[in-house]
């Protein structure tokens, strides 16, 4: 066989492999969720802790909660929140529930397609049915605006949104949010909304140049590298004991925003608390710095 026929087939067998690649589904077909009824409280509480006020809301700009549009600049080109209003063309008024949950819980606009992980869906996947639908209630009364959402800028290959399906297979990590049966429920509820909801992980665990989390090597070491070059903190319990950090100052902190030091938080933590955190109930607030402040790791 000539070099040129092997040029052509080689050439063949990467062009199908390229195809096999994008037309690759993802995603499981999600449950039948009409039937339950949403809690519009208890939708807009989880949509606090999980922090949707904050990343989808251009207040900076002068823009209206979450119509989107908020900034994150990445190694790879920059993201734009977009518009979760129930505006059907630019927001999502003309989704389902079940494409909510699909979007949620696995990262898949209703089209198929993978979403960035800037959006910190693999930390929503323990979500439950009935959670979805109580953020589905809550998100139903947000009024409508049709601010058109911004996509992204990404540079090549990044741009090529097919490839996320291979990151997705190489570093796509399951939620550490379980129970752990030897924990009280303080510690569990902690758990659940530190490596959940509030997905702290997201901004306090190095990456690597992937833009994948080193959860095994490096959860809640801090990150230096943030987008828009910003820096977040070590938060694993030898590194809050040795600054002052106590259950009690923890938790007040995520209410009021103020270190043990007197200090304030700024930037993106601030934003945490003012969007997020500060309207969690005191319960809440301890289960999280119970459970960060407890020797475990993080597993």
């Amino acid at each position: 066989m000539s070099l040129f026929r092997l040029g052509v087939g080689a050439a063949i067998a990467s062009a199908a492999s390229l195809g096999a690649v994008i037309a690759w589904p993802i995603g499981l077909p999600p449950p039948q969720l009409s039937e339950l009824e949403g809690d519009v409280d208890r939708g807009a509480y989880l949509a606090r802790a999980s922090g949707c006020i904050a990343c989808h809301s251009d207040f900076k700009q002068g823009g209206v909660p979450l119509a989107g549009g908020v900034e994150l600049e990445t190694p790879f080109g920059a993201l734009y929140s977009p518009n979760l209003t129930t505006d059907p063309k630019e927001g999502i008024g003309d989704w389902t529930v079940e494409d909510f949950a699909l979007a949620v819980r696995q990262g898949v606009s209703p089209e198929g397609s993978p979403y960035y992980p800037a959006f910190p869906y693999p930390f929503y996947i323990n979500f439950t049915d009935q959670e979805i639908v109580d953020l589905w209630a809550a998100f139903q009364t947000v009024p409508a605006n049709d601010t058109p959402s911004r996509p992204p800028e990404m540079m090549f290959p990044f741009d090529q949104r097919w490839g996320m399906k291979l990151w997705r297979a190489a570093f796509l990590e399951p939620p550490r949010t379980d129970p752990v049966a030897e924990k009280d429920a303080v510690w569990n509820r902690g758990r659940q909304l530190v490596e959940g909801a509030a997905h702290c992980a997201a901004c306090h665990t190095g990456r690597n140049l992937a833009g994948a989390r080193k959860s095994d090597t490096e959860h809640f070491l801090g990150n230096a590298n943030l987008p828009g070059g910003d820096k977040a903190p070590a938060i694993d319990v030898v590194t809050l004991r040795e600054r002052g950090w106590t259950v009690e100052s923890l938790a007040y902190a995520m209410r009021s925003g103020i270190m043990p030091d007197g200090d304030v938080f700024g930037g993106g933590m601030g934003e945490v608390v003012s969007y997020g955190t500060g309207f969690l109930t005191d319960a809440d607030r301890t289960a999280i710095a119970t459970y960060l402040m407890d020797d475990h790791d993080g597993g």
